[in-house]
């Protein structure tokens, strides 16, 4: 008989599995690295790409001269629904900012995400604006103070618009962060993932009739769903499914399930060959996905190249929208289309290799280096301390010299 343990108040739980998973389910504290997770979050930037440069009908009609249907008769059916790459990306976020997060101190993971975020984030930013002021032929450049505030990741906050548009869910997954470090400042443990999971699945639907904007924003219940089923998913691979969490990767399918037949609707203005059938078939194969990597069926998945290729997906994130469009731009009228889309992809992922190894890497070397030195010193009473108590005569008055 299997023994049943209190796990929602143990800070460093050794949960027994049920039998039916035991084989499947990795240990605590491996060390495996989840080489699946790393494919699919390449295969999330490849998708999200394919959506650019075939499927999404502004952006096609500008670079290839040509609406979706003309220029890709047949892969434009796929490419419509590659924006959903982008759910994908906020479910793997969910399930590895809760993986990394345990055990760790609310400095720590403040460290950890500017480290993860910028590096690579602020010569993407100047790279596309100087591409774009030499040829300004699918996007204007944004002015420079708009790009002085593109630089700190907040041009959201007052609606100035991204350098490039994809920096769209770099201002959802820093809001994510937030919420997320209210838990990892009260400690990390099971139950309190779970509460606030759930906490913020309700709150984030309440705040959607609440006509509070700020509310609205910063729980972001479009998205919540997707954060919440990553970290439901994290907490059934870390400890084995229960019916708490199997409750809360369920709500957040279901929400997940809403908001994606609400973002087709609001597509269909520019693209009304969307269905909402469709839609909803990708979100649940997205979620039957990342339930088979928790689960750990995927664990003999080690290929060392899902690695490498893992570590591109950021840069290349950021770099392949208005890049590639202008590639595109200039060589459509010398290279077919089956030709120029492969090379196009090729050039943005030899690009986001170059920016990886040759800034974000030592970038991103020295940042943690001076950040790690500075929470060194935080608590330092030379430098933070309160200031020593000052005499009353001292403070308050002035004293002027006697004249004789």
């Amino acid at each position: 008989m299997i023994p049943r343990l209190k796990l929602y108040d143990l800070a460093i739980p050794a949960p027994v599995p049920p039998v039916w998973c035991a084989a499947v389910t990795p240990k605590i504290g491996s060390a495996r690295r989840l080489a699946a997770l790393d494919g699919l979050r390449i295969l999330a930037a490849l998708v999200v790409a394919l959506y650019h440069y075939t499927g999404y009908p502004t952006g096609v009609r500008q670079s290839w001269g040509a609406p979706p249907e003309t220029a890709w008769p047949l892969l434009h059916h796929l490419g419509r629904y590659g924006w959903l790459g982008v759910e994908l990306f906020f479910v793997i976020s969910g399930f590895v900012i809760c993986m990394s997060s345990w055990g760790r101190t609310p400095g720590a993971f403040f460290r950890s995400r500017v480290t993860r975020l910028f590096p690579a984030y602020w010569p993407a930013v100047l790279i596309t604006t100087a591409v774009l002021t030499l040829w300004p032929v699918v996007r204007a450049p944004r002015h420079w103070h708009e790009v002085a505030l593109n630089l700190t990741m907040m041009q959201k906050a007052v609606d100035v618009q991204h350098v490039d548009a994809v920096y769209w869910s770099l201002w959802r997954e820093a809001l994510f962060y937030l919420l997320f470090a209210v838990v990892v400042w009260r400690g990390l443990t099971l139950r309190r993932a779970v509460i606030f999971g759930y906490g913020w699945l309700v709150a984030s639907m309440l705040s959607v009739k609440s006509g509070v904007h700020l509310l609205s924003t910063v729980l972001q219940p479009d998205c919540a769903p997707f954060f919440v089923a990553g970290i439901a998913l994290y907490l059934i691979h870390r400890f084995g499914p229960d019916l708490l969490l199997w409750g809360l990767l369920g709500a957040s399918f279901l929400l997940a399930q809403y908001w994606t037949v609400q973002q087709v609707g609001d597509k269909r203005e520019v693209d009304p060959g969307l269905s909402t059938a469709v839609g909803a078939v990708v979100v649940t194969g997205i979620f039957a996905v990342m339930l088979a990597i928790a689960l750990g069926y995927t664990a003999r998945i080690q290929w060392r190249w899902l690695t490498t290729a893992g570590l591109l997906t950021y840069p290349f994130y950021l770099l392949h929208e208005y890049l590639g469009w202008t590639m595109i731009y200039g060589l459509r009228d010398l290279l077919p289309r089956p030709v120029l889309l492969p090379l196009v992809v090729g050039a943005m992922l030899l690009a986001a290799y170059l920016l990886h190894r040759v800034v974000e890497k030592p970038l991103a070397r020295i940042l943690k280096k001076h950040l790690d030195a500075a929470a060194t010193t935080i608590n330092r009473g030379d430098r933070y301390a309160a200031p020593a108590p000052v005499a009353a005569l001292e403070a308050d008055t002035v004293l002027l010299p006697t004249v004789k």
